[in-house]
């Protein structure tokens, strides 16, 4: 098999079987499909050349540079092929949060500008947002760049209408499954294969898959997230579940250990909410259903995130005064004050208020005289290093009061006298219309 450019590789990935013995389904047929073999090894390589092959040839006569609100695996892709015909790429975001992503993206050329913002996606209803504003500008004639616009693009969609579904369809016969499971990033995937597959057969079950609401699994947004993406349209699902960043790898693990597929997380999200799904279904069905989900990319690029979240996995043994560690039952015992009350215990008290939330989320929008230590560094120092004592009332918060409620548990087991977690984080006081400050 010979090809003119690396190019012409993307598209036509495997669909492969999963053995019932792995997954255990008895009426069930269930099958991969590998977009992780793509030639810059992710499903993004679709709509990554879609949206940016037209315009190639006028972008290089003008001498753009092609640029992207990406943080991954679409950055990755555009990075490549811009090197390939000249150009320099720029990746924009405020979600740089893999390293071996970011060291990779620098490695092929690119050029990243990490922006604040109040959220993780694009909103371009929210004019103060800094990576709105920026989105603006991309989007205005004459400005030297080619932006592809991946939140909003309909050829991200139609990458996956053109490509990824029917190949699917062919390779199921001509039949198409039964269900088909996608965990949504920009939505480009899920909308593209689903739109498809329900022209062929209307009673085809879609099932989307988020990221649950205090957990981050690189590629896939929580469910508030989702709803600010352009090509998102709850309409193309018959149901969206949410999967925990500890299902996400468990799954991972049945995919590159039993199934020698080397899937990362995403991947393993995608496996493990098909298996929760499939399973409920599989104890009603009297016939025999297909199903297929995708396995989005490789887990090379995601070890940091894997050791940090089970060191375990790399004969690494979870430290005693880890957050990882906090119990059920030292979670319940923390303080978390609604609004309203913290607000006064504020007022009266005056703890320390340490906001967890990353840099660029802190910078655009935090609690007045508040501090910010981002939530890794907060875990380093509780081993010995914090800036603050025992006896210094502290109140802890993170975007939705999840993480936040786990380290002052364990500050509780370290013996800190009144550590407490606001309970719906930095979402609850925004949404009471409590002030917010920007630096």
């Amino acid at each position: 098999m010979r090809f003119e450019s690396i190019l012409d590789v993307v598209g036509d990935t495997p669909l492969v079987r999963i053995a019932p013995e792995v997954h255990g389904l008895t009426t069930i047929d269930l099958y991969a499909k590998l977009e992780m073999l793509n030639p810059f090894g992710s499903v993004k390589d679709r709509p990554a050349w879609n949206m940016v092959r037209d315009a190639l040839p006028g972008a290089v006569e003008r001498g753009d540079a092609v640029v992207e609100l990406s943080s991954g695996n679409t950055a990755k892709a555009l990075a490549v092929i811009a090197a390939m015909h000249g150009l320099p790429f720029k990746s924009v975001t405020n979600r740089m949060r893999v390293p071996e992503v970011k060291e990779l993206l620098l490695l092929l050329g690119a050029q990243i500008e990490e922006l604040p913002g109040r959220t993780e996606c694009l909103d371009p209803t929210d004019t103060e947002d800094p990576l709105t504003r920026m989105y603006r500008s991309l989007a205005a004639d004459g400005t030297g760049y080619l932006h592809t616009d991946q939140y909003f693009n309909p050829r991200n969609r139609d990458a996956h209408r053109v490509g990824t579904a029917p190949e699917i369809i062919e390779d199921l016969d001509g039949n198409g499954p039964d269900v088909f499971i996608a965990c949504v990033g920009t939505a480009g995937s899920s909308t593209g294969v689903a739109g498809v597959l329900r022209e062929r057969n209307p009673a085809v079950s879609v099932l989307g898959l988020v990221a649950a609401k205090s957990d981050f699994i690189p590629g896939i947004r929580t469910i508030d997230e989702v709803n600010e993406v352009g090509l998102f349209d709850p309409a193309n699902y018959d149901s969206i579940d949410a999967v925990t960043a500890e299902e996400a790898i468990e799954g991972m693990l049945v995919l590159n250990r039993r199934c020698g597929i080397l899937g990362g997380p995403t991947s393993g999200a995608a496996y493990a909410g098909a298996l929760r799904h499939l399973t409920a279904l599989d104890a009603t069905l009297t016939e025999r259903r297909t199903a297929v989900f995708i396995v989005c990319d490789r887990v090379e690029s995601y070890l940091s995130y894997i050791r940090k979240r089970r060191p375990d996995l790399f004969n690494q043994p979870e430290r005693a005064d880890s957050v990882g560690t906090v119990t059920a039952a030292e979670l319940a015992a923390v303080p978390q004050p609604d609004v309203a009350a913290a607000r006064e215990w504020i007022a009266a008290e005056h703890p320390l208020v340490v906001d967890l939330r990353g840099s660029f989320a802190y910078t655009a929008r935090h609690i007045p005289d508040s501090i910010n230590i981002v939530d890794e560094l907060f875990g380093e120092l509780t081993r010995g290093g914090l800036p603050f004592g025992a006896t210094r009332p502290v109140l802890l918060v993170c975007p939705v009061g999840e993480q936040s409620a786990r380290y002052a548990a364990l500050l509780a087991r370290m013996g800190h006298r009144d550590a407490r977690s606001l309970r719906g984080g930095v979402v609850a006081w925004r949404d009471a219309g409590a002030p917010l400050v920007r630096d």
